[in-house]
């Protein structure tokens, strides 16, 4: 089938106006994500008693829906993906606050809830809207220093991250925090304000470590990992060493067999086992992509608004992919955060597509200059209106 720019419906407008490259990119990590998913998996879902392909199976599921949600929602005009963000955020909160009343504990935290069979992580897709709203709010606060938007970014951010604290989940608290002042900075507000976050990021995590003693004990076995040649982040490390550059060969890896989520947090171990470093660097190459390629678009958006919630979409995504790379090589301690598309499971892969989703429809190439607001866009030179014209020659008057 083949759209022509004659066509005037929707369909045509979106196709000749979406980012073909970005969407080609994020199609092939899914289907990297589908083939990996058969490496890690299977040996999950044999220990845990499940049919083999159990995740796998799962996995296609979550990867079909994300897809389709990913599409629609890049049909969304900047201002309804503005309104998206401001309904999914706000369900995102009262799902966090529920799960505190109506959730098990698993592994000593409160974070998902049963909903149609399925447990969902209502923190994944808290991120995508808070990352709109707070773009929007930043670009105000720039825009009228007489509204206060700074003010209600820096609440909505405490509000949010202290829902994750009382779960506890510190590493999505501690990204979205990370976020906030990334897209502060990018907002070009006071510098002022970025030392206080600093500051007070150093303290949250000082604090964090006192209190909580998963994360205590996270961080002890990080800086103390050459001493315990069993422990998780050793192992990952191990597959590395024994996949080389070419790999073992799928389905001949032997560490996952050691790891309680081989297929979610420590799922690159598994593929550097079993495919190789040079895989490895392949698709840590194509999340540099997709990145690369989000901000440089970011770089044409006029609207401050439009752009700085492309750069913390497009960060997110970045952010996320390197801390999971991160913890599988030894550089961080665990944290629990997924391989966006790689990682098997629902919330994350939904939520990814959410936020690549709204990403797609900002970054949608639009020559009509009243989608903008005109007080943040060049005025065009309009002297030649008030010159006198010559009669006959449509010249303006030398004299």
């Amino acid at each position: 089938m083949r759209v022509s720019r004659a066509d005037r419906s929707r369909l045509s407008e979106w196709w000749f106006t979406v980012d073909h490259v970005l969407i080609v990119a994020i199609i092939v990590l899914m289907f990297s994500g589908l083939i990996l998913s058969l490496a890690a998996s299977p040996s999950v879902a044999l220990k845990k008693g499940l049919p083999t392909f159990f995740f796998f199976e799962r996995h296609v599921i979550f990867t079909a829906a994300g897809f389709c949600v990913m599409i629609f929602l890049s049909f969304l005009t900047p201002s309804w993906a503005r309104r998206t963000a401001v309904l999914l955020f706000a369900a995102s909160l009262v799902a966090l606050i529920w799960v505190h009343f109506d959730s098990q504990v698993i592994n000593g935290a409160r974070r998902w809830l049963l909903v149609g069979g399925f447990s969902l992580q209502p923190s994944e897709f808290a991120k995508p809207g808070f990352i709109v709203i707070v773009a929007w709010l930043f670009a105000e606060a720039r825009r009228r220093p007489d509204m206060p938007a700074l003010l209600f970014a820096t609440l909505l951010c405490a509000f949010a991250c202290t829902l994750l604290v009382l779960q506890p989940d510190v590493g999505q608290t501690a990204l979205v925090a990370v976020l906030w002042g990334i897209m502060y900075l990018l907002a070009g507000l006071p510098m002022a304000g970025a030392t206080i976050l600093v500051g007070l990021g150093i303290i949250g995590i000082f604090i964090a470590y006192l209190v909580f003693p998963h994360v205590q004990d996270r961080i002890d076995r990080f800086l103390h990992a050459s001493h315990e040649a069993n422990s998780q982040i050793s192992r990952a490390t191990e597959s590395f060493t024994q996949g080389g550059f070419l790999g073992r060969g799928p389905g001949e890896g032997t560490i996952k067999t050691h790891f309680p989520d081989a297929h979610t947090d420590f799922i690159f171990s598994v593929i550097a086992e079993e495919y190789g470093a040079i895989a490895c660097l392949g698709l840590a190459a194509l999340f540099a992509f997709i990145v690369l390629k989000a901000l440089i678009s970011a770089t044409r958006e006029p609207r401050p608004a439009n752009r700085i919630a492309i750069q913390g979409l497009a960060i997110m995504f970045g952010l996320q992919a390197l801390i999971n790379m991160g913890v599988n090589v030894g550089l961080l301690p665990a944290t629990g955060m997924t391989l966006p598309f790689i990682s098997t499971g629902g919330s994350s892969i939904l939520a990814i597509s959410v936020a690549l989703g709204m990403l797609l429809a900002l970054t949608r190439r639009r020559a009509d200059p009243a989608s903008y607001e005109t007080a943040e866009l060049p005025q065009p030179d309009q002297t030649w209106a008030r010159q006198p014209l010559s009669a006959g020659t449509g010249r303006t008057d030398a004299k």
